[in-house]
């Protein structure tokens, strides 16, 4: 490429002193059709653009290349990777080019991207009552001093403008129901529509335009709250567009910084109580005079009456293992004995565990989000204890059991009895027909009384059992009493000096 000063002295050494071509090219030591091209131009500048663009290395990664980038085209740009963060990326997946192919391609995409019409949008009007939008968002808090990401259900009334946020430690559908029903119970009432995307707990297959298929559970939902669901088209986020800036707004409002809590309950109080005080500050994007709050108050009219929660539960069919144990989301539960080996129904709530026989409860435990935790109530594994009361020492669900005071006071007496495990066993075994607290009172009685052993908690429970004994003549009225008598010994010496002095 011919450079700034050559040609500078050319247009000199022709134009100012007279010098032919020939002459110039032979001074210069440049070709005479160099020197040609710069006086028929009359430019004084070359730059050169290959025309056709060699992409042998990359012509094989252009597919995958122009994937990412159409994918994170989506995100804001301070989330998009720049173009060694995407060369380091296909190096990742086998690419041996160079870097500058690369960026020239990545450059290049961009720049035609940019030329594109922007998108325009229909501004939506919503009347009072007719319709809600739902998103997740998550969303970064101090549970117990360790950070967690938690995810918020964010819920908002399109007319009112009305938010409301709940934190979970899972997106699944339980946790959908439950948000609803938080939702609607802390607005007093339920809109018509309901906007969604298609999330997979709400939509099972997306058709052409409108169509959907939605999941049978989340269509139980809706029917509970007489409530029409609309999903928005995929990637069309302007359709739910007030949830979506939402998002945003709660985080900054609520999530920067993060919020320390020791329950996700507590973060959950506050949650609501901020969208309150938020609502009575912020003012209404249509109604500028009016506070959010004071717009709500007035579609709460509108709503359509709150029937009460929905049955929010996922159910799933398993067996429970002859350890007594089922597993639900990387965790185990216990369950009553007689289930043991036998086909259950585990239904999943937002908050705990249920677990069927036959239509009959066997196991209600709070939900664990944890991981690889194994929750035991050793109230299931009583049948099984009372057969052989040795398990008592070191199974698993008996360690740390948390007893009443009198219950724990007996069996570290019994302990140093050589039939002690049995002893206690025995008295545990009185539990599920006499009740906790009368088996309690047994043992503080035996205690009290310093000879605390089975047989005579059992002999205790026994009396207390026994029916007040009945009366077996029944005095009539007129035959009771007016003046009771009265114990007097002193009437028999009466009488013995009576005698003497006869």
């Amino acid at each position: 490429m011919t450079g700034v000063e050559t040609i500078a002295r050319i247009r000199f050494e022709h134009f100012q002193n007279g010098k032919g071509i020939k002459r110039i090219a032979r001074e210069l030591g440049i070709a005479r059709d160099t020197v040609r091209k710069v006086l028929r131009s009359g430019a004084t500048e070359f730059t050169y653009k290959r025309e056709v663009q060699p992409q042998r290395k990359l012509g094989a990664w252009v597919e995958a290349l122009t994937g990412i980038l159409e994918a994170e085209d989506r995100l804001p740009r301070r989330e998009r990777r720049s173009t060694i963060r995407l060369f380091e990326e296909l190096r990742g997946r086998g690419y041996d080019g160079a870097h500058d192919s690369v960026h020239r391609f990545v450059k290049a995409w961009r720049a035609d991207r940019a030329r594109l019409p922007a998108r325009a949008f229909i501004p939506l009007r919503f009347d009072p009552g007719e319709a809600y939008q739902f998103d997740w968002s998550h969303e970064a808090i101090e549970l117990h001093g360790l950070p967690v990401v938690v995810k918020v259900a964010q819920m908002r009334l399109a007319y009112s403008r009305m938010p409301i946020v709940r934190a979970y430690f899972r997106e699944t559908q339980e946790m959908v129901f439950d948000a609803h029903d938080k939702a609607f119970a802390f607005y007093g009432g339920v809109c018509r529509r309901g906007i969604y995307d298609n999330m997979k707990t709400a939509v099972e297959t997306v058709f052409v335009g409108r169509a959907r298929e939605y999941n049978r559970r989340f269509l139980q939902l809706c029917s509970h709250h007489l409530v029409e669901p609309v999903a928005c088209t995929p990637a069309a986020g302007w359709e739910k567009g007030q949830v979506e800036n939402q998002v945003g707004t709660i985080r900054d409002l609520l999530f920067r910084p993060r919020p320390k809590v020791k329950t996700l309950d507590e973060l959950n109080a506050w949650l609501a109580d901020q969208c309150v005080a938020y609502a009575r500050r912020a003012k209404h994007p249509e109604f500028r005079d009016r506070s959010v709050i004071e717009i709500f108050e007035e579609e709460k009219a509108r709503l359509m009456p709150y029937l009460g929660p929905f049955a929010g539960f996922v159910e799933k069919p398993m067996r429970a293992t002859t350890t007594c144990l089922i597993t639900h989301d990387r965790n185990k539960y216990s369950v009553d004995a007689r289930a043991a080996g036998r086909a259950v129904l585990v239904r999943a709530y937002a908050d705990r565990i249920v677990v069927l026989l036959d239509g009959e409860t066997v196991a209600n435990h709070p939900r664990s989000f944890k991981r690889d935790q194994v929750v035991y109530d050793p109230w299931h594994y009583l049948p099984v204890l009372m057969r052989k009361p040795g398990a008592l020492r070191n199974g698993a669900p008996f360690k740390d059991w948390d007893l009443p005071a009198p219950l724990t006071a007996v069996r570290e007496k019994l302990r140093r009895h050589a039939d002690g495990d049995r002893q206690f066993v025995k008295i545990l075994g009185r539990v599920p027909e006499d009740g906790i607290a009368a088996v309690a009172e047994a043992c503080t009685e035996a205690l009290a009384a310093g000879i605390a052993s089975g047989d005579v908690v059992m002999a205790i429970l026994a009396r207390r059992r026994q029916p007040p004994v009945p009366q077996s003549i029944t005095t009539p009225d007129a035959l009771k009493l007016k003046t009771e008598p009265v114990a007097d010994c002193a009437r028999y010496d009466n009488l013995r000096k009576r005698r003497e002095a006869a």
